[in-house]
């Protein structure tokens, strides 16, 4: 291959997908993303200044929201460029080396967000299956060092499959399914060999997405037995209420991904707004979700809450 195809390979450029047929009404269209947006930031940063200021919430169940959070938080940032700079016509397109970019931080953040939501689910393991060895367990040391195998787990493994996406020959029409970058999109374009990027990828999710919801699964059912041992109907009910939330949280999260992945593999012949509509779900309803979750049905986050807009409006 010369050196001038490899150029033009390296900066090509590839159109964003909004609302297929629905552009007059982008302006419209602005206002709810805009607000949905807003939330994910407002609702995520106010889980961890909450948790940050209360000291009381300094414990391993409250740090693992506060990753959560923050994994959220990122998640929203990664795609907000160009989700809202369609809707605000001020974009259309985006470079390769820019559409490489965001889908390493779309992909990383989704395993990250698997990743906390397992070590969540052993936080719900241990306290409830046992209760007497849950602080020499978790310790801070411990929670450290789970933090920093997710961070690792969650970035070191993708960029083998992401780098070669640089290299690959894309000669189809350029045009993404969504207003962001995803690696099936990509490889969907490229006319290069990318069995090594399928084969990979489908590694990735196996070793990730699904082996997290397997174990996740797995503690549940462990967790379960457990409480149907309980002798006393009120705390077999008091021991499954602290598992509501994290429950909340695994679903909003596994849904869309298991719908997204269900329209891709068989709706190629559903109308494109379709694809887009499942992808924005896909990208933005578990940050939005999960702060207002949280803040909910757990307790503690929803009382520093209620005291902090309560000493504001005094």
């Amino acid at each position: 291959m010369s050196a001038i195809s490899i150029l033009n390979f390296n900066n090509s450029r590839f159109i964003l997908t909004g609302f297929p047929g629905l552009q007059v009404d982008y302006l419209w269209f602005s206002i709810p993303f805009t607000s949905i947006y807003a939330i994910v930031f407002l609702g995520n940063c106010m889980v961890l200044h909450v948790i940050r200021t209360e000291s009381s919430l300094h414990e391993p169940m409250f740090y693992f929201l506060a990753m959560l959070a923050l994994t959220d938080l990122c998640m929203g940032l990664s795609t907000m460029y160009t989700v809202l700079g369609i809707l605000w016509g001020f974009i259309q397109e985006i470079s390769l080396d820019a559409c490489i970019a965001q889908s390493y931080f779309i992909h990383g953040l989704s395993f990250m967000e698997s990743s906390v939501l397992l070590a969540m689910a052993f936080d719900r393991y241990i306290a409830i299956c046992h209760p007497l060895r849950y602080s020499s367990i978790l310790t801070h040391d411990k929670i450290m060092k789970i933090g920093v195998a997710i961070l690792c787990r969650s970035t070191l493994l993708i960029p083998p499959v992401i780098v070669r996406l640089k290299f690959l020959n894309y000669c189809r029409p350029h045009i993404l399914s969504h207003s962001f970058c995803l690696h099936q999109d990509l490889i969907r374009m490229a006319c290069s060999d990318i069995r090594f990027n399928s084969i990979y990828g489908l590694a990735l999710v196996i070793s990730n997405l699904l082996l997290d919801a397997v174990l996740i699964l797995i503690s549940y059912v462990m967790i379960l037995h457990a409480v149907l041992a309980i002798a006393s109907q009120e705390e077999r009910t008091k021991s499954l209420q602290t598992c509501v939330s994290h429950i909340c949280a695994v679903s909003v999260f596994y849904i869309p991904i298991i719908g997204l992945t269900m329209v891709h593999r068989f709706g190629k012949h559903l109308s494109p707004l379709v694809h887009v509509l499942m992808g924005n779900i896909y990208i933005l309803f578990p940050p939005l979700m999960n702060p207002i979750i949280y803040s909910i049905k757990t307790q503690q986050i929803r009382r520093r809450i209620q005291r902090l807009f309560y000493f504001k409006v005094m």
